[in-house]
């Protein structure tokens, strides 16, 4: 059986890079914007684009 303090460091190395990866998933979740964000500032299509 392993002691205490290499249990506890096992666990603590593993919660780092969970914590790093959670990080990391929540950054990319929106990396990408949509073609409607993108463009919105364009106005509408057929129309003169809006004045800034």
């Amino acid at each position: 059986m392993a002691s205490n303090t290499s249990a506890t460091r096992v666990k603590r190395k593993n919660k780092h890079e969970s914590q790093g990866r959670r990080r990391k998933n929540k950054l990319a979740k929106r990396s990408t914007v949509s073609t409607t964000e993108l463009f919105a500032a364009l106005g509408e299509p057929g129309k003169p684009a809006p004045r800034s």
